[in-house]
């Protein structure tokens, strides 16, 4: 059950999250959000149609027998029963009745257009559709909610039938009425207003459902929460079709963090960040950096005159502290840097400047330089690391040399392409000579350069290149431009960035490499030469 039934948290990530341009779950996949979403703490999860399609039918199944919930409540959404049919006779309310969801939403018209157009009924009909569905339901022992599909259009075009919905929906057993803002055309100060007028009107528990297409769905939702709505309903990191729906993580934390307002178990908003990343994973959308709360931007400092600020109080450029969902600040590292960012991001990183000065504003002055020829070190942590320890013992880290490199691509006559790099290292004392082959010069390259060096250093094993971004800086120059690229690299425990500058691609590459398998080793507990 929810952590209070006095308001809900309610997911729709499984079902209207997941009708997202690019976003396809499979069944496992489902059962993974859900689980993610439970240990979050919402109160309900709603998984999807049952009998709607072959998909929602195995996932309800599956979920029947595997998953086990400890905190949200599973619901399961259909529609109201089809005109001019009886409501136990109706095969998709069989289907939620078969579901084992312990709560059913059901969606119903409540613009007096859509029934006319897209029911083809007539209001007093469409009434009793809503009435007999949820009486029906309810009788066999389910909790139902009703989302009031294009309410705040049906209530601009027809206030008292869009009413009329509400109340007949209340009287025959629904415990909450959500207003949908299904186009999400509306703004906060209409929502507000419609929200009041309709608690007073019907004295029905009111939730709400919004849409981001003014770019204003948790701004919608706060209002309508403000007006006295006690049931909001989400998604996770804002998925759904079009412009999404109202972001869930925003949404609750706003409410505990700014309205004191506790909607989720004790303690669970610090698994915000975890968790919201975490399901990224599985929808496979790269999460946005600038997402409120939880992007891994949301409390990033780059400006000098801001880092020393915050070096005296976080709080002066920090609306939350960010260990209260679960993430980290972060100092950039730019032309911008000052001293101050400087000292704080070496702090970040573990290495000690000792309070010089002189070694401070010499690395000040060294980074404004590089990204003067197109370096970035805002992405590329590893090789700024890698320029601290290097300006402050005196000397890179090293453990490798690399001499020599040669990259060949070739199309074959049966018209595949053949692609291989050949290397030459020195490492420990030793002359190494070793090739290797790729998908592309870059992979070719990389699995050359770690082949040869796995003889002597052989956790080299265990690292993997995860991203490759490249950037063509100066375009005006064409094909003669400076290359800019940005290597992750993983080793299982964690991942690092690192960055190469040259007009040759191929030389930034390696350049990006070089980094990322010297900060590789440095990780793995190496010591250099």
């Amino acid at each position: 059950m929810p952590v209070s039934d006095a308001f809900h948290i309610y997911d729709t990530t499984l079902r209207d999250g997941a009708q997202q341009e690019g976003l396809n779950l499979s069944v496992h996949d489902k059962l993974t959000i859900a689980r993610h979403l439970d240990d979050l703490g919402v109160g309900f999860i709603e998984g999807g149609w049952p009998g709607a399609n072959p998909k929602d039918t195995e996932f309800f199944a599956l979920a029947k027998k595997e998953l086990k919930l400890k905190n949200a409540t599973f619901v399961a959404f259909g529609a109201t029963r089809r005109p001019n049919v009886k409501a136990a006779d109706d095969v998709l309310l069989a289907a939620l009745r078969d579901s084992g969801a312990p709560a059913v939403t059901l969606v119903a018209k409540a613009f007096d257009r859509h029934v006319d157009l897209a029911l083809k009924t007539t209001l007093e009909e469409n009434l009793a559709m809503v009435r007999d569905s949820v009486a029906h339901l309810r009788q066999e022992g389910q909790r139902v909610f009703l989302d009031a599909e294009h309410f705040f259009d049906g209530y601009r075009a027809n206030r008292d039938y869009a009413l009329e919905v509400i109340r007949v929906a209340m009287e025959a057993g629904a415990d909450v009425a959500a207003l949908c803002d299904t186009n999400g055309g509306m703004l906060p100060d209409e929502i507000a207003d419609v929200v009041h007028d309709v608690l007073t009107s019907t004295s029905a528990r009111l939730g709400i459902h919004c849409h981001n297409d003014t770019g204003c769905a948790v701004a919608n939702s706060m209002a309508a929460v403000a007006a006295g709505a006690t049931h909001v309903q989400g998604t996770l990191n804002g998925y759904g079709e079009r412009t999404g729906n109202a972001d869930l993580v925003t949404i609750i934390a706003n409410l505990e963090l700014k309205k004191k307002q506790l909607v989720l178990p004790p303690k669970a908003l610090r698994e915000s960040f975890r968790i919201s990343h975490a399901v990224a994973e599985v929808t496979n959308i790269s999460p946005s950096g600038r997402q409120p709360y939880v992007g891994v931007s949301a409390f990033a400092h780059k400006a000098g005159l801001h880092a020393s600020a915050i070096k005296v109080d976080p709080a002066l450029y920090q609306h939350e502290d960010p260990s209260s969902v679960g993430n980290d600040m972060r100092m950039l590292v730019s032309d911008m840097a000052g001293r101050a960012s400087i000292e704080l991001k070496s702090q970040e990183l573990g290495v000690d400047l000792g309070g010089d000065r002189e070694l401070v504003g010499r690395i000040v002055d060294r980074v404004k330089e590089m990204e003067s020829r197109g370096f970035t070190f805002e992405a590329a942590d590893a090789s700024f690391e890698l320029l601290l320890l290097e300006e402050a013992q005196g000397k890179r880290p090293s453990f490798f040399t690399i001499d020599h490199w040669l990259t060949t691509v070739e199309r074959a006559q049966d018209q595949t392409i053949i692609t291989k790099a050949e290397v030459a290292v020195t490492a420990q004392g030793k002359q190494i000579s070793c090739s290797g082959s790729g998908n592309g010069p870059v992979n070719a390259f990389d699995n050359a350069l770690r082949s040869g060096l796995q003889q002597l250093y052989p956790e080299l094993s265990v690292l993997e290149l995860t991203d490759y971004k490249v950037r063509i800086l100066e375009g005006r120059l064409g094909t003669g431009a400076i290359t800019r690229v940005l290597v992750e690299t993983s080793d299982g425990k964690g991942e690092w960035n690192t960055v190469g500058v040259h007009e040759n691609v191929i030389a930034a590459s390696a350049m990006a490499l070089e980094d990322a398998v010297t900060f590789g080793l440095l990780r793995q507990g190496r010591k250099p030469e």
